[in-house]
């Protein structure tokens, strides 16, 4: 909090509170027509896992179809890069550099982990890094793993049965790994989708930072894409310490919102405080990984109490809705509220949902062009990469039930 501002004194009715941060996410209609670049930069890198996660988020926010995005994705103008925690993100080019700073630490720390238990060398790494770089600078286009891996040869060493048991196989991934955090290499998704996890590696230099402190950067992107957020919920995005995540904060200046642990920047202070949640539902169909969630990872922000004790689709007997940290399913909301749980049948090009309120015109409409949007454009809306209709068919079920019986 700045030294000599009080704090924050605003409605802190949930329903409000909801509403601002979906206003915060553009789920209000406020970037149609915005660019992916554009719609990342304002509400926050898209986490990717092979799933329909960016395009929903896209779509929902900014009305972008899969060709803009997939476009956007070829330009370089956004792209999938390991970066908060170690984690995949589709970031916009302008945060390249910082995604790949604030990311470095995971592969570093997976390096420290092979020399402890695998007995793998600096010497072995380094070899195959230049091995690897030696292979994609002579490559006309990109090359997946088992083409580096035959062009590189012996630099690459097998970790046997110790490497299996660990989840690395041999050195490979962990060069892939060094060069991909060192912005040296990046790579590209085998057919330009996001939603899909078969990929090849290029050379590549991405843009020079422009920050001095990426902790800090972190932070004021941070609490403008998710504010008002506290010290917890900066944690868990970027995975730093308490006295880390303390330090990157201490020089935004944030002021507390009162009565709560909630900081916010205090250019928006005022905004804050003057906002009002409109009267009119505004739905928007969203993975449920969706940025809406997973910037704060704190669900029950976004879940009314009378829908807590919802049995979860596909779940074993006895799990209800409030008892998650994340969502089962891909969600619905309204204003910020979670109003519903859908899932995609690829087989019946059909979206199925569960819903906690009435179908009314708006909420018809947000369905009927959603399901569009998956079947014609994406086929279908994996929440991840081993996601599958077989996989899911126990919440496809019990959604199409529910919607025979409403």
């Amino acid at each position: 909090m700045s030294p000599d501002t009080g704090p924050v004194a605003a409605d802190l009715d949930p329903a409000r509170l909801r509403a601002w941060w979906a206003h915060r996410q553009g789920l209000d209609g406020s970037l149609r027509g915005a660019s992916a670049a554009e719609t990342l930069a304002r509400t926050g890198w898209a986490r990717s896992v092979g799933g329909a996660a960016p395009y929903l988020g896209l779509f929902a926010r900014a009305g972008l179809g899969r060709e803009a995005v997939d476009a956007a994705v070829a330009e370089v103008e956004i792209h999938e890069l390991p970066s908060a925690r170690g984690c995949t993100y589709v970031l916009p080019a302008a945060d390249f550099a910082l995604g790949l700073a604030v990311g470095a630490g995971a592969p570093a720390g997976e390096l420290a982990a092979a020399r402890k238990h695998l007995a793998v060398t600096d010497a072995e790494i380094e070899t195959l890094n230049a091995a690897v770089l030696t292979a994609l600078d002579a490559a006309s286009g990109p090359l997946d793993p088992a083409a580096i891996k035959d062009a590189v040869g012996d630099a690459v060493r097998s970790l046997g049965e110790p490497g299996r048991k660990r989840g690395v196989s041999t050195t490979l991934p962990l060069s892939l790994g060094l060069l991909q955090a060192n912005g040296e290499i990046r790579r590209v998704p085998g057919n330009g989708r996001l939603d899909q996890q078969r990929y090849g590696y290029v050379r590549w230099t991405p843009p020079e930072a422009a920050f001095a402190d990426a902790d800090v950067e972190l932070a004021r992107r941070y609490f403008a894409w998710a504010a008002p957020a506290s010290l917890a919920h900066f944690r868990w995005f970027s995975g730093f310490t308490a006295a880390r995540a303390k330090a990157a904060l201490a020089p935004l200046g944030l002021l507390t919102v009162a009565g709560t642990a909630l900081l916010l920047p205090p250019e928006l202070a005022d905004a804050f405080t003057a906002y009002r949640r409109s009267d009119e539902p505004c739905y928007a169909l969203l993975a449920g990984i969706d940025g809406l969630h997973l910037l704060h990872r704190d669900l029950p922000r976004l879940v009314d109490p009378a829908d807590a004790e919802r049995p979860v689709p596909g779940a074993k007997a006895g799990r209800v809705f409030g008892s998650d940290a994340d969502p089962q399913c891909h969600v619905i909301v309204d204003r910020g509220r979670i109003v519903g749980f859908w899932e995609f049948d690829p087989e019946a090009g059909e979206l199925l949902s569960a819903l906690f309120v009435s179908r009314d015109a708006a909420l018809k409409d947000a369905l009927a062009r959603t399901e569009a949007f998956v079947r014609d454009e994406l086929g279908d809306a994996r929440g991840f990469s081993l996601d599958s209709p077989k996989s899911r068919a126990p919440k496809l079920a019990e959604l199409r039930e529910a919607a025979q019986q409403g």
